[in-house]
């Protein structure tokens, strides 16, 4: 599937290939330079290619070629991981890394954006949960209905922001790979980083409260905006998961949406 590309861009092999479930990825080198060939499986992740393009470098790495299912990219060659510090006593630091480079992607471009999904069609999988179980998927659920129906700072969001989607590209700085095809209010973007199940500490109380407030100030959300955004987040992805059969996952958003009510409540 590479070797169409890796003639056409005269690109030389540089690493072992990597397989996800939406797309197949190539380290390569392009003019002497480090770059990712990536070719989309799904139909997200070929959306995710017209939203770095449009993007243009600017918070997120650059795109040297598209063509079709195909993606040309800066690679990251940066020692350092966001991941790496949360977990190494830098989560403060790794939260406003993160708010930085969401707040370059959220920046104004002088293109038209790309067709992209609703912030509303996004949470659809948040109302069927929402009606079958009641409780707390139903207290994420209406404060996202109350969320949507008052958006602000409509912008191109990432839609998946989180510790290993903003990478490390020495010189450039931390710039974003991944998006999703969805478009809304800009606090949405922020939840993930307080949500994240990959990271084992999420759940904690305490962290979940320190990064609220590092999030919130460095956001400018706010902290009452914030939390509402993670209630409503934290919902939906729980939501994902039980529909991947993932119960485990599922339970730690649920641990971190309890948290933000809770926090609310107070």
């Amino acid at each position: 599937m590479f070797e169409p590309y890796l003639t056409k861009w005269t690109l030389q092999p540089d690493g072992a290939p990597i397989h996800t479930p939406g797309s197949d990825l190539l380290p390569v080198r392009f003019d002497g330079l480090p770059a990712m060939l990536k070719i989309a499986r799904d139909s997200e992740e070929k959306v995710g290619a017209l939203v770095m393009r449009w993007w243009g470098g600017e918070g997120a790495a650059r795109v040297y070629r598209h063509e079709g299912d195909a993606l040309l990219l800066e690679r990251a060659t940066g020692p350092a991981s966001l991941i790496r510090m949360a977990l190494e006593g830098e989560d403060d630091q790794a939260s406003r890394i993160a708010c930085a480079t969401i707040a370059r992607l959220h920046a104004p471009r002088p293109a038209p954006a790309p067709e992209l999904v609703t912030l509303e069609a996004w949470f659809r999988s948040l109302w069927p949960v929402a009606r079958r179980q009641g409780g707390l998927f139903a207290e994420a659920a209406g404060v996202a209905r109350e969320l949507l129906g008052s958006q602000r700072e409509v912008v191109v969001l990432h839609g998946d922001v989180h510790h290993e989607n903003v990478l490390d590209f020495g010189e450039r700085g931390w710039l974003a790979i991944d998006p999703k095809r969805v478009i809304g209010d800009r606090g949405y973007d922020y939840a993930n980083l307080i949500c994240n199940p990959e990271l084992p500490t999420v759940t904690q109380p305490a962290r979940f409260a320190r990064q609220v407030e590092v999030i919130a100030e460095a956001s400018g959300l706010g902290r009452e905006r914030l939390l509402r955004w993670v209630l409503a987040y934290a919902g939906l992805s729980a939501a994902w998961f039980l529909e991947d059969g993932d119960a485990e996952s599922a339970e730690s958003d649920m641990r971190v949406a309890r948290l933000a009510a809770e926090a609310l409540d107070r």
